[in-house]
């Protein structure tokens, strides 16, 4: 898989993350522990994102 393919998957994941974190916080019955893992995955993901592309420059 190339760079830049890992980058449009990692990219993916990202935003399906971000939308679970949006669905789970308009919640009534919020799981703030589960809210905190999902951003903690989502900062990892954004993390690896950043240091892909600081490699294709």
């Amino acid at each position: 898989m190339t760079i830049e393919a890992r980058i449009r998957e990692l990219g993916n994941r990202h935003r399906s993350l971000d939308e679970t974190i949006q669905r789970e916080i308009r919640n009534p019955a919020t799981d703030s522990l589960r809210v905190r893992e999902l951003k903690q995955q989502k900062l990892r993901l954004k993390e690896e994102i950043t240091s892909l592309e600081a490699r294709t420059h």
